[in-house]
């Protein structure tokens, strides 16, 4: 490092917060630059009338020691002890997921029960040797009929496109180590003192730890740490370009207000997406780079927080909605997570998760057609009554969930050649890496940038790499 180190840190999400967290720690001058009003990206927490959502459900769960000792210093005795209750709605059943087999196959009923029994068992004999989809994976581990009836309608609302075009590496980050044979095992051991096969397998967590107040919380008591320190968290700073010379990063322009500004730095940090950034390099980096920056997708998302008139409506945290009449992906009862989030325990608020691309037909609705949309589809999957709901909000959030198709690895392996060239400048979290990460995986990949600017040489591409997910701790290896 120089003598007068200036770290500048692209985006204010748990990946840019976490990096400005550990340099003040550290001594070092630091300043964040974020374009929206308000903290936490994706992990924000939203009020509207003394109401608090999520964009999405955020789970405090990890096996990474240092992640956890950060939210521990953060946040303390803020944090509630949850119990995970999750299900899935179909055909207007409710059935637990993770899946409990016997559960869903008495639910299913006999003959589609040995249909499914026999198509796992063909599967386990005739395995799809190479692996490249999504469908091929769940296909091994789950057999095609459960496939069919539990994984296909949900994972083609959530990605807008089929399922054999959906890579096999979202599968294997997101729900890595779990099959049936697993899910049994943990279903018939799961309450067996001391047993060895308790949840070894994210999926399948039974509690996890929650801010009183939603994810935001966190995320806003780590941004006044970084000002009661002497750095800076700019909002409402759109960066403009990023100007770079052959091996490093020089400055960046930024804008606030309508008025830009240059920002010199020695060290630079990105969690913006990838796709963003290398438009805003001044001057453009190799065409073969754009092209690949250009062919990421990115799945958007937007969230249709009801308030309704009743204590109680169902026992879950969140909900799957596996049923294809309806629009709705997700529903999540921000009172199961926190009672903090609702003022009147006499109420409910309701999250709706609506999965689109910017500019479709659901993002363009307006508000209000997006709250008549959500209570007539709660009518339809019979959950409640249009007449219940009170109110209603609506929260639009781009570029929530980085695609993996097409070629997807290709684009990536070349854009990660080009920013290893660039000496001072690091990309990290979800959207900055193009990997869907959690929120301590983004948290880690920060935590080494940190310590590469101090002289290490992490390798911050093998942070949730495969086979090695936060269950099980962390590898990382040098570049």
């Amino acid at each position: 490092m120089s003598e007068d180190p200036k770290i500048v840190i692209i985006g204010a999400g748990p990946a840019g917060l976490t990096a400005a967290y550990e340099l003040v720690k550290a001594g070092v001058p630091t300043v964040v630059l974020e374009k929206d009003q308000v903290v936490g990206g994706i992990s924000r927490t939203v009020s509207y009338k003394g109401y608090f959502f999520d964009i999405g459900g955020h789970r405090f769960f990890t096996k990474v020691k240092r992640v956890q000792e950060m939210w521990s210093e953060v946040l303390g005795d803020e944090f509630l002890h949850r119990r995970r209750l999750s299900r899935i709605y179909y055909r207007k059943k409710f059935f637990y997921y993770p899946l409990r087999p016997f559960d869903t196959l008495m639910k299913l009923g006999l003959i589609e029960s040995v249909w499914i029994l026999g198509s796992y068992f063909h599967a386990q004999i005739f395995p799809i040797k190479e692996e490249d989809t999504f469908e091929q994976w769940i296909t091994n581990r789950f057999g095609k009929r459960l496939f069919n009836t539990f994984f296909k309608t949900y994972t083609e609302k959530v990605w807008g496109i089929p399922c054999d075009e959906i890579k096999a590496e979202w599968a294997a980050q997101r729900i890595q180590g779990l099959s049936l044979l697993v899910a049994a095992r943990n279903a018939l051991f799961r309450l067996w003192p001391g047993n060895k096969y308790g949840s070894k397998v994210t999926t399948l967590i039974g509690h996890f730890d929650y801010p009183k107040l939603g994810p935001g919380m966190m995320w806003q008591a780590v941004e006044e740490i970084i000002h009661k320190e002497g750095s800076e968290v700019c909002l409402g700073t759109a960066v403009k370009k990023i100007l770079w010379d052959k091996d490093k990063v020089e400055a960046i322009e930024a804008e606030h207000n309508g008025r830009k500004k240059i920002i010199r730095g020695t060290h630079f940090i990105s969690s913006m997406p990838i796709q963003q950034l290398i438009r805003m390099l001044q001057p453009a980096p190799p065409e073969e780079v754009q092209k690949a920056a250009q062919s990421l997708r990115y799945r958007d998302f937007l969230t249709v927080a009801i308030i309704v008139d009743k204590a109680d409506i169902f026992p879950d945290n969140w909900i799957y909605v596996h049923d294809p009449t309806v629009r709705l992906g997700r529903i999540q009862n921000f009172k199961n997570w926190s009672p903090h989030m609702v003022p009147d325990q006499n109420k409910t608020c309701l999250g709706l998760e609506y999965f689109c691309f910017e500019g479709d037909e659901l993002w363009s609705m307006s508000d209000k057609e997006l709250i008549d949309l959500g209570k007539r589809e709660l009518e339809r999957l019979e959950l409640l009554q249009e007449c219940d709901v009170e109110d209603g909000f609506v929260v639009r959030m781009p570029k929530s969930y980085p695609m993996y198709q097409g070629n997807y690895r290709e684009s990536l392996l070349i854009l990660r050649r080009f920013f290893e060239k660039l000496s001072n400048f690091q990309v990290v979290g979800r959207n900055g890496m193009h990997r869907y990460n959690n929120q301590d995986h983004s948290m880690l990949t920060s935590m080494l940038a940190v310590e590469n600017i101090f002289g290490a040489e992490h390798d911050l591409w093998d942070v949730n790499v495969g086979q090695e997910y936060h269950e099980e701790g962390h590898k990382t290896s040098s570049r």
